[in-house]
């Protein structure tokens, strides 16, 4: 029997007839883009944390600049470089942007010297988000440990804005010692205007410190959980995942209703770098923000 294969055009396969898609996800083509922005206001948190108020100075990219809880932005300093930064404050806020910046490095130890009025440049804004309304109808376990209470802000501004949506919202915070938490004033307007469950610890006690002290899983021990109905978001530094999401596991919480974010290992923030990669996973274009589970599959993520 005669067997012959069908003569193929190529110009007519399908992959062939559509514009050719060499950014890796669409969300990337957007990213080349820089808004120019001043900086209005400055608050110091702590004597390495520092809180820019950055406002867009065009009113037109001003509006349509759009952001969700869980991305970052690559903020440049002319001059000196850029670096990744999560975004800190509402998704709603059309009047400026919140950063909250660590002195860390080079780039981060020259913004810190900045005054109000500098011209700073932002591009992004990159990678993926928390599921806030896959979370809509269910309680919220809201968890950060040091710095990771700037990225956790927004999330929290979030739920705020929709808190008839949300059941129980608990936020836990720990931080090693009294002098390094952040956004200490907006504690009281959280557990007393926005109706959420506040709780801090810390490693060490310092001066004048009369809260709770130990490790932040202590924290758990404070709060009714409904493993069933609940969703967790985790932020910190990455040593901080294991513990308190596998305690989080053996409360019974699934492993995809946990949320971290990998943000410490952007660098470029487009996947160009391959420095944040870790396998043939892009960090910065297929996160930063993953479930649990898909973060115990990616090997050496934390």
């Amino acid at each position: 029997m005669d067997y012959r294969l069908q003569r193929q055009n190529i110009n007519t396969e399908p992959f062939m007839t559509k514009p050719p898609q060499y950014n890796r996800k669409s969300i990337v083509m957007r990213t080349d883009k820089v808004y120019k922005c001043e900086i209005i206001n400055i608050v110091e948190l702590t004597h390495l944390e520092k809180l820019f108020h950055l406002k867009i100075l065009n009113r037109t990219e001003r509006r349509i600049f759009k952001f969700r809880p869980g991305q970052f932005v690559m903020l440049e300093v002319p001059g000196f470089g850029e670096v990744p930064i999560s975004i800190s404050s509402s998704s709603n806020n059309t009047e400026y942007i919140e950063l909250c910046v660590r002195k860390a490095g080079r780039t981060t130890s020259v913004l810190h010297q900045a005054q109000k009025g500098a011209k700073l440049g932002i591009r992004g804004p990159f990678g993926t988000s928390f599921p806030m309304e896959e979370m809509m109808g269910s309680s919220i376990l809201l968890i950060a440990g040091g710095l990771g209470l700037a990225p956790l802000r927004a999330p929290v501004y979030w739920v705020t804005e929709h808190r008839d949506k949300y059941k129980d919202v608990h936020v836990l915070y720990g931080a090693k010692d009294p002098e390094q938490m952040l956004f200490t004033y907006q504690y009281d307007e959280w557990k007393k205007v926005n109706n959420i469950n506040l709780l801090t610890i810390v490693e060490k006690q310092g001066k004048g410190w009369d809260g709770r002290t130990g490790l932040i899983t202590e924290l758990f021990k404070e709060v009714s959980i409904k493993p069933d109905n609940t969703y967790a978001i985790v932020c910190g530094p990455p040593v901080m995942f294991n513990f308190v999401c596998n305690y989080l596991d053996g409360l019974g919480i699934p492993m995809n209703r946990m949320f971290v974010s990998l943000e410490r290992r952007m660098h470029c923030g487009m996947g160009k770098c391959c420095r944040c990669m870790i396998g043939s996973t892009f960090t910065c274009v297929d996160g930063p923000v993953f479930d649990y589970w898909s973060v115990l599959n990616l090997k050496e993520a934390i």
